[in-house]
């Protein structure tokens, strides 16, 4: 085949580009990539949606960001969406809730409906289709809406974009809120944390029933809430004179930084390699016991902390004097730094691990990532 013929023939294919170099043979430099998708990011505000928002824009994709009509009179979320906007993302507008106007009757607000009067007046009728619209404009959806009890906890609400997704119909992948440990390994998680694993499973279940193509995402330990306190509850920052050992701190747990988790995220938007399957964020480097952790903390400080142990049976006892919303998080800590929930399988054909996948991201270490605390 000539080189017109073969150029002729790559031109014909869908959202295909071909880039020469003519000083070389054909064959030898010619470079074949898809066009990156458009994403809508739900949630963008957030501690890891913003980070993803940023991440996506960097690496050249149109993004969007659902700009919610509750956001009321939050200010900071407004700032920053505006700030998006600055940075090259688009703003589409789009509610979960509704707003209700307790002057109308009912038999008004009938009337209103009737008349298809959408996007002139907020009300609860029209915001699937404002989520359906904003869905309509890209090609990948990714949620972050938090599932931390702490905060607000929103996973059950992502069941309404997954209806808006399947009737919009053009989505080629979703990657809905986890970001954490994967849910389908913690069906014995203890109570009542198990909810957090539970509602993620049905998010999953009704993603699969749609056949929504998807991506999860399992992120494990944030650093800014497990590594920069040395994963001390009660406080975001590293102690200097003594330090709460989990057990014996020898059980493996995987710390990331927050803007890896970003970019390996929107890495895998456009790689056939992921879809339909879970990517497991495990960089090597990171992968380590809170012992270690602490040393290179000590390293860092040039001390030696204090340590004292905590059993298991120790911890869990403490959980009985605790609210709903803490023990939630007390029974996520205990099923990482005492059984070790993070590490200890394998990854089978259901997944794959993104540092081997894209090994020309340059991660955080920890060490490094401790730094910013000194």
């Amino acid at each position: 085949m000539s080189q017109r013929e073969n150029l002729e023939r790559i031109q014909t294919q869908p959202k295909l580009y071909v880039s020469l170099q003519c000083s070389e043979p054909f064959e030898a430099k010619n470079k074949i990539y898809m066009e990156k998708s458009k994403v809508l990011v739900v949630g963008g505000t957030g501690y890891i949606g913003r980070r993803i928002v940023k991440a996506s824009l960097a690496l050249g994709h149109t993004t969007y960001v659902l700009q919610r009509r509750e956001i009321g009179l939050d200010i900071e979320k407004l700032q920053m969406l505006l700030s998006f906007k600055e940075q090259g993302a688009q703003l589409v507008e789009g509610s979960f809730f509704g707003v209700q106007i307790p002057f109308l009757s009912p038999s008004f607000i009938s009337f209103l409906q009737g008349r298809r009067l959408k996007g002139r007046i907020p009300i609860p009728f029209f915001d699937h289709q404002s989520l359906v619209d904003a869905v309509k404009l890209v090609d990948v959806v990714i949620c972050t809406m938090s599932g931390v009890h702490f905060r607000s906890h929103n996973i059950l609400m992502q069941l309404k974009l997954v209806e808006a997704i399947k009737e919009a119909g053009n989505i080629k992948r979703f990657l809905p809120s986890e970001f954490g440990t994967d849910p389908s390994r913690m069906d014995k998680a203890l109570e009542p944390g198990k909810v957090s694993f539970d509602e993620k499973m049905t998010v999953r279940k009704a993603i699969e029933e749609a056949k929504i193509p998807f991506t999860y995402v399992s992120a494990n330990c944030f650093g800014g809430y497990f590594a920069g306190n040395l994963a001390q509850r009660g406080t975001l920052v590293p102690p200097r004179d003594k330090v709460a050992i989990y057990g014996d701190g020898k059980t493996k747990v995987i710390y990331l930084d927050e803007d890896d988790i970003a970019t390996y995220t929107i890495k895998t938007l456009d790689d056939p390699r992921t879809l339909n399957k879970t990517l497991y964020l495990r960089p090597p480097e990171n992968i380590l016991t809170q012992l270690q952790l602490v040393e290179k903390w000590e390293k860092l400080l040039g001390k030696k902390l204090q340590k004292f142990s905590i059993s298991a049976k120790d911890f869990l006892a403490s959980m009985k004097v605790m609210d709903f919303t803490e023990q939630v998080g007390v029974g996520h800590f205990y099923h990482i730094f005492y059984e070790g929930c993070l590490s200890n399988f394998e990854i089978g054909e259901e997944g794959k691990e993104a540092s081997a996948l894209y090994p020309e991201v340059r991660y955080t270490h920890m060490d490094a990532y401790l730094k910013r605390y000194l």
